[in-house]
């Protein structure tokens, strides 16, 4: 079991968003190479036997369609620049034999106990697991790389293999747990290709994208898959690795297949701009069952503004409200009458739940507000909320506009962690 999906996946009676990372396979060659032999054994058996008739030869397209030439195109635009990534782990190495050991005790050594120290210092780095990555910047002499925080979590060491197959070393540069992005470099001349982010603010419901990454490791590296954008700002919840939830993150859904691997790789749209970086995907509903097509990415705008954050800083300092919130558009009729919203309120952010100890709470939020304003800005939904929020400093007050029982009010919030 790859130690990606020991660590991430969570027990099959919870909504399990499974952090995906490679998985170990083993290739079932014997059995495909037998059945590959009897087939050749038939065909060469029925070729004696049967009177020779004609063969159908495939006729080559003079031309693709138009929707196929713009997917292939943005395919090309991005493949020199997706990298595998290989998170490196040291394991204690063997110390000598217990034959050896023996011997040395009985006969004195006395390189014995140093060389038995010294063996035990050792280690040899492993692969403990692989994700993906994407090229996006070279400058002053490195080439930068954006790809998940838990790829690349609790490395020793990190390796890139290049869209050629070349493996070379890599840097972390800095990363951010809560946005699950770290961003890594290389030396620049290993760059031969980098991606341009395109904003996810104007994407669709229905619009064509790829996924680009190493499904399985980086023996599939630069695979791609084929989808839609199914909801461009879905708000869920992310559990840690014991499965309780404890962040809410806004994403891209996908139908696009995220396999594990995919982790940190870029989704595509069809002008070959990263529109979002693949994290996580749906695995199964709340009974059990299974699910499929349900990947999410981190919205472009988002990532972009992260790793500026974290190549100039390493890290991200990011004020908290303490709150729980939903977007007040993703609301179907039916919460809009549980919640009782007045059906003049379109969009604005609803809270859920408000901390105790929070900055929210201390300013004054209720559950139940709806947030529509901060210092004067519209705040339309959760990413425009996280938006307008990590604009501020920690220990800035900002001014909230909230509707409450149908009234508007303003609240003076001071920021803190």
């Amino acid at each position: 079991m790859n130690p990606d999906n020991k660590n991430n996946q969570v027990n099959s009676k919870k909504n399990t968003l499974v952090k995906t990372g490679i998985v170990s396979v083993v290739a079932g060659l014997l059995g495909g190479g037998i059945a590959y032999a009897g087939l050749s054994q038939v065909n060469n058996n029925d070729s004696n036997n049967a009177p020779q008739t004609a063969v159908v030869q495939p006729t080559k397209s003079s031309k693709s369609s138009s929707n196929n030439s713009q997917m292939t195109n943005a395919f090309n635009d991005v493949k020199a620049s997706v990298v595998s990534v290989i998170n490196l782990k040291r394991q204690s190495a063997r110390s000598s034999s217990s034959d050896e050991d023996l011997f040395n005790s009985l006969f004195g050594d006395s390189n014995s106990s140093s060389s038995s120290s010294s063996n035990s210092k050792k280690a040899n780095l492993e692969t403990y697991s692989e994700g993906s990555g994407v090229i996006y910047m070279k400058s002053n002499g490195k080439g930068y790389i954006v790809t998940n925080n838990h790829v690349v979590s609790g490395s020793d060491a990190i390796q890139v293999v290049l869209s050629n197959g070349k493996k070379v070393s890599a840097k972390k540069v800095g990363s951010d747990a809560e946005t699950d992005l770290a961003v890594l470099t290389i030396d620049s001349k290993y760059v031969t290709q980098t991606a341009q982010f395109g904003s996810s603010k104007n994407l669709q419901p229905g619009q064509q994208v790829i996924a680009v990454g190493s499904p399985l490791g980086s023996e599939y590296a630069t695979s791609v898959t084929q989808g839609i954008i199914s909801a461009k700002n879905r708000t869920i919840s992310v559990p840690d690795e014991n499965g309780n939830a404890t962040t809410q993150a806004t994403v891209i859904q996908t139908d696009a297949a995220i396999n594990p691997g995919n982790s940190g790789g870029p989704l595509v749209n069809m002008q070959g701009q990263v529109i979002g970086i693949n994290s996580m995907k749906l695995s199964q509903s709340t009974d059990g069952t299974a699910v499929e097509g349900m990947g999410f990415a981190i919205p472009s705008d988002e990532v972009v503004s992260i790793i500026n954050q974290l190549v100039k800083n390493g890290k991200i300092d990011r004020p908290q409200l303490g709150i729980r919130v939903v977007s007040v558009n993703e609301l179907t009729e039916y919460g809009r009458r549980k919640l009782n919203l007045p059906s003049s309120v379109k969009s604005g952010v609803y809270v859920a739940s408000v901390s105790s100890n929070g900055s929210a709470a201390k300013g004054g939020m209720k559950a139940r507000d709806i947030i529509t304003k901060i210092d004067g800005k519209e705040i339309n939904d959760v990413v425009s909320l996280h938006t307008t929020l990590y604009s501020h400093k920690i220990g800035q007050t900002i001014q909230v506009q909230v509707l409450r029982n149908g009234k508007t009010q303003n609240l003076n919030i001071t920021l803190k962690k």
